[in-house]
């Protein structure tokens, strides 16, 4: 099943920060964002992902579709590798979390408490829960945040995997991936400032 994002319009924090925004995602393909820090990505990633409604305009496709995975990992510290990727495999009524560990060189850490894991095997933890939720549209907001060299490698082809199998990524990076991906630059589609008289006049 394709998304499809038309004609979006984002606010944070009650002012618009994006409008106009419009692609379609379908099975096989990655589309990265690109845009300067602040203008709206995770805004826009959260909006399509259905956790905050948009301003304006539509997003289909994505129903029970969606993976999000945003900067915090989500992991319970008290909980192995093993349990916590149990976790949310029960929570997406999954079962099997041996190609995620595999995929992302975890096997070796699956008896070690998320507590006691490094930065950069959280962010590989984290990222991995990605395979176990069955979804097959994945949405991240920079996902190689913490991962050094050879583990943005581990995560790139993850989604290569993802893709070949017939899933798509939409990903916020500031990074080259090496994957096969359009690159949509928000910065075009930055709102329009207020106009003074847009503003409730109690507010002044």
């Amino acid at each position: 099943m394709s998304l499809n994002v038309s004609d979006l319009s984002i606010a944070r924090g009650g002012l618009p920060v994006l409008e106009g925004i419009s692609f379609e995602l379908k099975p096989g393909q990655a589309l990265i964002l690109r845009g300067p820090n602040g203008i709206g990505k995770t805004t826009l990633l959260r909006s399509i992902a259905g956790l905050q409604p948009p301003l304006g305009g539509a997003v289909s496709g994505g129903e029970d579709q969606i993976a999000y995975a945003a900067h915090s990992d989500g992991l319970k510290s008290a909980l192995t590798v093993t349990e916590n990727l149990q976790f949310w495999a029960s929570v997406f009524g999954t079962h099997n979390i041996e190609p995620a560990l595999e995929a992302y060189n975890l096997t070796t850490l699956r008896d070690r408490p998320a507590g006691a894991l490094s930065a950069g095997q959280k962010r590989r933890l984290g990222l991995s829960r990605m395979m176990v939720t069955g979804r097959p549209i994945w949405v991240m907001d920079e996902p190689t945040v913490s991962l050094d060299q050879a583990s943005v490698a581990l995560f790139a082809q993850a989604v290569r995997t993802h893709l070949e199998a017939g899933g798509s990524a939409l990903i916020a990076t500031h990074i080259d991936l090496g994957l096969d991906a359009r690159v949509l630059d928000v910065g075009p589609y930055k709102a329009a400032p207020l106009d003074i008289d847009d503003f409730d006049g109690g507010f002044l």
